[in-house]
């Protein structure tokens, strides 16, 4: 103890809160050695709002949100299809994990687009809702948001068009509001997807032909309710029975 009271040495208290890198304290081989280090971790891109190992066997088999093919722009292809989406079971909190999921496993880099199909969507089963979609919107980093260049909505009908362009500035984003592509038809969509890149479920072509052939019901007009239109037409001669009806005085 006598021998050692001599010696000098310095304390470095440093505050939890400064943020200064431990680093420049080390010696320079040191320093070398936790650089070789770093070099050997292999660093994940974990979004704070996901679970790890969380299990979405349950969703993937709807097949709601789906990667399919490439747009003629160049862009992958994230289907959704609203029908399949079950708005009232799943929270949106679980949706935006999944979603969050999609993107981080399958969406990795490059530019994507979305095809939204809105074929006989019911508001209070399949849709979550402008709020939620807004919320899960915002949430994604800002490198997502600059990949994604364009939302294909198929069949959107006059209420989804009414309010899109009523509410949709507040509520969504406006890089994400002027992304939207509003798509009628079939027909009109392979002006920017080759067919066979993306997958059509048979419903959505049924839907499609019907408003084909009764364009009203686009607008939310349907002409033929009862679909009489479709019965056979029937002719009657009365002429030909003039002569056996007999003539009847009421008294």
């Amino acid at each position: 103890m006598a021998e050692n009271a001599g010696e000098e040495f310095s304390v470095v208290v440093l505050a939890s809160d400064l943020g200064v890198d431990a680093r420049s304290l080390l010696s320079p081989a040191e320093r070398q050695a936790a650089a070789d280090d770093d070099e050997n971790v292999v660093w994940h891109d974990c979004h704070a709002h996901l679970i790890a190992d969380e299990d979405f066997s349950d969703l993937e088999v709807l097949r709601a949100f789906r990667l399919e093919g490439f747009d003629k722009a160049g862009n992958r292809i994230l289907r959704i299809v609203g029908k399949y989406f079950p708005a009232l079971i799943i929270s949106g909190e679980r949706l935006k994990r999944y979603v969050f999921h999609k993107f981080f496993t399958e969406l990795q880099e490059g530019p994507f687009c979305i095809l939204y199909t809105h074929s006989t969507v019911q508001s209070e089963e399949n849709n979550p809702g402008m709020s939620i979609m807004r919320w899960i919107y915002e949430e994604l980093p800002s490198g997502y948001k600059e990949r994604l260049q364009i939302v294909y909505f198929l069949h959107p009908g006059l209420r989804s068009r009414l309010v899109l362009a009523t509410f949709g500035r507040f509520f969504l984003s406006g890089r994400l509001y002027w992304k939207i592509k509003y798509v009628s038809r079939l027909q009109y969509l392979w002006d920017d997807i080759k067919k066979g890149e993306v997958e059509i479920p048979e419903f959505v072509h049924k839907h499609d032909d019907l408003l084909e052939h009764r364009p009203l019901t686009d607008y939310g007009i349907e002409p033929d309710p009862f679909h009489l239109t479709e019965v056979p037409a029937m002719e009657y001669s009365l002429g030909r029975y003039e002569n056996k009806w007999s003539s009847r005085t009421y008294m």
